[in-house]
């Protein structure tokens, strides 16, 4: 009993060491998702992140912001981490600049097609 199941051992690890190619290609489907995934979902998100930020890091007095809570102002002030927005006639209010979802510098809007 215990010769048989040896030799079965032996028999399945013969017939299994088809080499490191087989590997390989078993592999090359779940490589080239990791890789689709990479270039149509991982890529472009990054480079939204960078253009945030960069936008961000250069918003100035007079930009119209949108806060992630939706809220729209103008830029009254500037310092190293926050912004203080104006959101009505006198209704002025400090932001963090990392809350900041979108910056549209001042002008930057098309005009209407009437």
């Amino acid at each position: 009993m215990f010769a048989t199941s040896v030799y079965a051992q032996a028999a399945g690890a013969a017939a299994q060491g088809g080499g490191t190619m087989g590997g390989i290609i078993s592999m090359a489907p779940l490589i080239l998702i990791f890789v689709a995934f990479y270039f149509l979902m991982i890529r472009p998100q990054q480079r939204r992140v960078k253009e945030l930020q960069n936008a961000v890091g250069g918003v100035k007095k007079g930009d119209e912001v949108v806060t992630a809570g939706g809220h729209i102002g103008r830029v009254t002030k500037v310092s190293d981490h926050e912004v203080e927005v104006e959101f009505g006639a006198g209704q002025k209010h400090r932001v963090v600049k990392s809350t900041l979802a979108e910056v549209r510098p001042v002008g930057g809007a098309k005009p209407a097609n009437d």
